[in-house]
């Protein structure tokens, strides 16, 4: 991999990682403050509580797998000798 796209692939991994964080932040709006009005329960715990913390969680979790295996790629920064033989 030419240093080039190391680091093309790194911005493309920051990219996704703020867009992941501004996804489980509206996931935490919509799920806690969008269930503010409900008057259902769970265990004694109202709705909004559960999708707010436990599903923001969860989500969270999912994104976190989501980017591990199709967004993240495991690399070395280094230049190889590889690298400069191409440069």
């Amino acid at each position: 991999m030419k240093r080039s796209d190391k680091f093309r692939q790194a911005n493309r991994e920051a990219l996704a990682t703020v867009i992941a964080t501004i996804a489980v932040i509206i996931f935490w709006c919509l799920t806690g403050f969008g269930l503010a009005d409900s008057d259902i329960t769970f265990c004694h715990t109202p709705l909004w509580v559960w999708g707010g913390c436990v599903g923001t969680w969860l989500f969270a979790i999912a994104v976190t797998v989501f980017l591990t295996k199709k967004v993240f790629v495991n690399f070395d920064l280094d230049d190889s000798t590889e690298d400069k033989q191409h440069e």
